[in-house]
């Protein structure tokens, strides 16, 4: 009779033993989602007073590069802009968009990029990013590049982890970021500015992937993990 009595203080005792570590742990792990939803919520409400241009470049009467099988710079441009700018509004990050439908600003082509130069310079966000598809002579040239002001070292930064995170889309890009000292829309603005040039519209198994749907959004997402990271530094 002692021996079973033993035997069953034992069990109790082994079972008392079990909830405690059960309730424990569902205690520390209920806290980490909490804590997680806190800082996530956290650095949500931090991006309040970040802003960013997304500039989709051509539209209207100015179609930008013609692809191999017909397609529209002025197109794509404008669906991976618009793709950009709802990850970035989700982060709760201020969105300004040169365009949101398919137009020209002004009536002449430098018209035009004066406007786009005047709405980053009048917004003073924390930096620019302007979409863009390329072309080559030769269909074999592919890849996304980043290209840079060559007096900014901020924009060259920015342009250094936008390339990074690209490639992590196709990592048979080879291709690195590039200063340059004459493209309008670089030289003219006063904060960090990046064109970025998602591929080339002569190749045309690029050009292929450029228009489907599910590459622009990996293409969108990575511009979007190069603006986050730029925003962090």
């Amino acid at each position: 009779m002692r021996q079973k009595a033993k035997t069953m203080v034992g069990l109790i005792a082994l079972v008392v033993l079990m909830i405690g570590v059960w309730w424990s742990s569902e205690w520390i792990y209920g806290k980490q989602i909490r804590n997680d939803d806190i800082e996530t919520s956290a650095d949500v409400k931090k991006n309040t007073n970040k802003r960013v241009v997304i500039d989709a470049g051509h539209g209207g009467k100015d179609s930008g590069k013609i692809g191999v099988n017909k397609v529209l710079e002025k197109d794509i441009n404008l669906e991976i802009a618009k793709k950009v700018q709802e990850l970035l509004l989700k982060q709760n990050i201020k969105v300004i968009m040169t365009r949101e439908k398919d137009c020209d600003l002004a009536d002449s082509k430098i018209e035009d990029l004066r406007k786009r130069v005047d709405i980053i310079n009048g917004e003073k966000p924390d930096l620019a990013v302007s979409i863009h598809q390329n072309s080559y002579t030769t269909e074999n040239i592919h890849g996304a590049q980043v290209f840079y002001y060559s007096q900014s070292d901020q924009g060259e930064k920015l342009a250094s982890i936008l390339q990074t995170a690209l490639q992590k889309v196709d990592p048979e890009n080879k291709r690195k970021e590039k200063g340059n000292d004459s493209y309008f829309i670089l030289k003219k603005t006063e904060v960090p500015v990046v064109i970025v040039e998602c591929g080339f519209l002569s190749n045309p198994k690029e050009t292929e992937k450029l228009i489907s749907e599910e590459y622009q959004d990996l293409l969108a997402k990575a511009i979007f993990d190069g603006i986050m990271e730029f925003l962090s530094l």
